[in-house]
């Protein structure tokens, strides 16, 4: 949250920065500060509403000035989204699935990271990239990114291992340009599997990265 704040007072204080024409000073002007206020207010009140840690995050952007969808636009918006990113993501290995009007994006553990690590392969970034390209052109949306593996190992390493991966992800796409905030990591190990653990096929299903892409709605 003070992250978040810090950042809408700088961004705020260059767009209302004014030069004296007799110093040739920078200052701020009286708009500057009045937006400053707004935005640090808003996004003050934005994160000290809301139900759980996602709903006040959502709400930190709203608050913030981000924008939210409502009614018929969230559809449309999410629509346009999915037809871009699966044109983006076609012959990759990552699946996209629509649940309701979020996008679930299906990375397989083994094409993204080598066996036991969260470094992400090399050849996995043009893929991340072409992610990052749809999510800056669709803002008005939250990440939320799961890591997930098999059950062979112990619990604990498991669940280590599926959060060192999902924040290699999200470190990934802030650092390519996505707004910190829009972005959750979280871990759930063995817990949320999606085939038999009894196979190799379906162990190789297990071990994986999601991201769920969530409209940012009121």
């Amino acid at each position: 949250m003070r992250t978040l704040i810090i950042f809408m007072i700088l961004v705020v204080c260059l767009a209302g920065c004014t030069t004296d024409p007799y110093t040739g000073k920078k200052e701020l002007s009286k708009t500057g500060w009045g937006s400053i206020l707004g935005a640090a207010g808003g996004a003050a009140i934005g994160a000290a509403t809301g139900d759980d840690s996602k709903e006040r995050q959502k709400n930190a952007l709203i608050g913030a000035g981000i924008g939210a969808l409502a009614g018929g636009a969230v559809g449309n918006y999410m629509d346009r989204q999915e037809a871009k990113i699966r044109q983006q993501l076609q012959g990759t290995g990552v699946s996209v699935t629509r649940v309701g009007n979020d996008l679930i994006l299906n990375m397989p553990g083994n094409i993204t990271f080598a066996t036991n690590s969260s470094d992400i392969n090399s050849g996995f970034y043009n893929v991340l990239n072409s992610v990052v390209l749809v999510l800056k052109e669709y803002e008005k949306t939250m990440i939320e990114i799961s890591g997930h593996t098999d059950s062979v190992g112990e619990d604990a390493y498991n669940l280590s291992l599926s959060q060192r991966r999902a924040a290699s992800v999200g470190q990934y796409l802030i650092t390519s340009g996505i707004m910190n905030q829009r972005v959750m990591t979280q871990g759930f190990g063995e817990s949320r599997p999606i085939a038999s653990n009894d196979t190799e096929q379906g162990r190789q299903q297990n071990r994986r990265v999601e991201l769920r892409i969530i409209p940012l709605t009121q």
